[in-house]
Order: C-alpha cells, then sequence, then structure tokens
C-alpha cells in the first residue's frame, strides 16, 4: 500500500501568516492562518514593513499550532512547500527563510510554489482536477484566466493590463469611504441597489482574454465627482452594485469564452476575489448552461491567502520531482509558467 504523503505548507506572500499540513495532495489536516487585517485597516492597505514585521512575530507560534492540530511531528512530514513568489519581498523572505531553516535541520525535501499556482491548487482540496481546465484567477494583485493541460503546467491565455479587479475594489471602496479590504464591503453593498448607472466594460481586442479595470475605477470616481459638483448625493449601494455588475459581466463572459475555445472539462475560480458572492452566484448561472463544463468554486475559508493551497501544489511538485536547495530567495516577479517542463 502507498505511503500517505504530508507535506507542510508555509505561505507569506501577503498580510497573512499560514502554515498548514496537507495529506496526499487532497486532504487538509491542519490549516492555520494568522491574519493581520486590522493591522492595516488604519492606513486603507497593506503596509510592507508592518506585515513583514507580524509575519516574524507569528511564524513560529503558527508552526507550533499548525502541528498541534494535526497531532503530528516534524520528522514524519515528506517536503515543506513554501511560496516563492509573486509577493512582497519582505514578506516573502520570512516565509521561505523559515521553510529554508526547518528543511535544513530535520533533513526535509523543500519546494517552492508560485502564489497563483497556490490558488489554483486550492480546489483540488475541493475535488479532483479533471484535464484540460482553466481557472480564473481573481485576486488583489492578478486577474487572469490560465489554462492547464496537465498537472503543474500553467499557461496564462489572459491577463490584467492595469489594475487587478481586487485592486479596483478596493480603490472604489475609498472613494465610497468603505473600511479596508473593500471587497466584501462593495459586494454586501450591491446586494442592496441595482445597477442602475451605465458604467464601461472593458472588452478590449476581438477575442482577447485580457483585462482592463482602470478605466471602469476612473469612471466610478468621475461619476462620484459629478455628482458632488451638481449638488447631488448617489445611492452607495446604487454605485456598488453598478461597479460590480460591470467587473463580473466581463468576467463571466471571457470565463465562458475561454471555456468554449479552450474545449475544457473543468472551470475553477481561485483567488481572494472568488469570495465575492455575486461572482460565485453569476459564474454558477453561467455554466450551468455548459453541460460539458464542470464549475468548480472553492469554500470561502480557501479564497483567500492560506497555506493549504500552497501544501497541495507542492505535493504535485514533490511527486515530480521538483527540488528547492538552501539558495532559494524570495521572488517578488515570480512567473508562473517557472515550473512548466
Amino acid at each position: 500500500m502507498k505511503k500517505e504523503q504530508l507535506i507542510l505548507g508555509i505561505e507569506t506572500s501577503c498580510d497573512e501568516t499560514a502554515v498548514a499540513i496537507v495529506k496526499n495532495g487532497k486532504e487538509i489536516i491542519a490549516n492555520v492562518v494568522a491574519s493581520q487585517i486590522e493591522s492595516h485597516k488604519r492606513f486603507g492597505g497593506v503596509v510592507p514593513e508592518i506585515a513583514s514585521r507580524h509575519h516574524v512575530e507569528q511564524m513560529t507560534l503558527v508552526i507550533e499550532e499548525a502541528f498541534r492540530q494535526a497531532e503530528i511531528e516534524i520528522q514524519d512530514v515528506d517536503a515543506i512547500a513554501v511560496t516563492e513568489g509573486p509577493g512582497l519581498v519582505g514578506a516573502l523572505l520570512i516565509g521561505v527563510n523559515a521553510a529554508k531553516a526547518l528543511a535544513f535541520a530535520h533533513d526535509i525535501p523543500l519546494v517552492s510554489v508560485h502564489h497563483i499556482a497556490g490558488h489554483i491548487y486550492a480546489n483540488r482540496l475541493v475535488t479532483e482536477m479533471d484535464f484540460p481546465l482553466l481557472s480564473l484567477v481573481v485576486s488583489g494583485g492578478h486577474t487572469e484566466i490560465v489554462y492547464m493541460k496537465e498537472h503543474g503546467h500553467f499557461e496564462v491565455i489572459g491577463e490584467t493590463r492595469d489594475d487587478a479587479a481586487g485592486e479596483a475594489y478596493d480603490k472604489v471602496a475609498r472613494v465610497l469611504n468603505l473600511p479596508y479590504p473593500g471587497g466584501p464591503h462593495i459586494d454586501r453593498l450591491a446586494h442592496e441597489g441595482t445597477p442602475e448607472i451605465d458604467l464601461p466594460r472593458a472588452w478590449l481586442e476581438p477575442n482577447s482574454y485580457d483585462f482592463s479595470f482602470s478605466g471602469l475605477k476612473s469612471a466610478v470616481i468621475n461619476t462620484v465627482h459629478n455628482a458632488e459638483q451638481r449638488g447631488e448625493v448617489i445611492a452607495p449601494e446604487t454605485l456598488a452594485a453598478s461597479f460590480q455588475a460591470s467587473v463580473i459581466e466581463v468576467l463571466v463572459t471571457k470565463a465562458v469564452q475561454a471555456a468554449k475555445e479552450y474545449k475544457v472539462k473543468q472551470v475553477l475560480l481561485a483567488g481572494g476575489v472568488a469570495a465575492n458572492k455575486g461572482l460565485r452566484a453569476k459564474l454558477t448561472e453561467a455554466f450551468s448552461e455548459l453541460e460539458d463544463v464542470q464549475l468548480v468554486i472553492p469554500p470561502l475559508s480557501l479564497c483567500t491567502d492560506n497555506a493549504a493551497m500552497i501544501a497541495a501544489a507542492g505535493s504535485i511538485l514533490f511527486e515530480k520531482g521538483k527540488r528547492a536547495d538552501l539558495t532559494l530567495n524570495g521572488n517578488p516577479g515570480l512567473d508562473i509558467s517557472i515550473h512548466n517542463d
């Protein structure tokens, strides 16, 4: 009988210090996340230096809690998977150096993981991946459509040319005087209003799967300023609903078109904005009409940054024989195709 594989995952790319232990790439036996939202909220965004200092404070505590939950020892772990990038370089370095220290001290193989690959593989903790597939990645720093013909192979067929969807949400939230992070607050408001304001949809060139949300963000700001100059007040829920309708229409339409063109068996939703209720509902509605394509949406706990997703992706790389050595460094601009054969 095949030995059970235990992967320790470490994720510190931004403002969550996360450690998890995953069995056989699919089963979470420990998943610990220390969030820093309260520390960054007053600044309206993540402050890199503060994030790094919090990671230093929390790293050992989170590792210990993960092993306590899993009821195993470090010697039971087959490999250590850690986020190499992209992300905030200071934050990445904390996780990378913690992983290297553990790997060196206990002679455990080290595996480097791309952060977005982790978000995609969060879906494998829900159901087995069926190739070929597409992943719609929507987060604070990334909006991409990624094609996968097999495990560990990533081809970006569409990406944002300016603001990612999550960035646009946060910037529009500031205009509405909503707290950070803005996405959940706009999503909540959007469900209380109706999309009565005609805001632009950036479709770009015909057949392009790229995205652009900078113009939409500017249109929202201009709409608010013009209303203020006329002495008018726009209901926040109306503006939120109109903004969200524009974002979601573009995301869903391009995902459906790509799924048809690439003849995929699955479409996976990934990234922090995957927690958006409006996006989840519209994707479910759209893909219910495509009988041959399975839509997979992870639970809310696996949408935001976590280490279970890093362990899940690391499990595949470990099986493929991918290894990192002790020269591993944080790489804030890491390309997702780094592990492609």
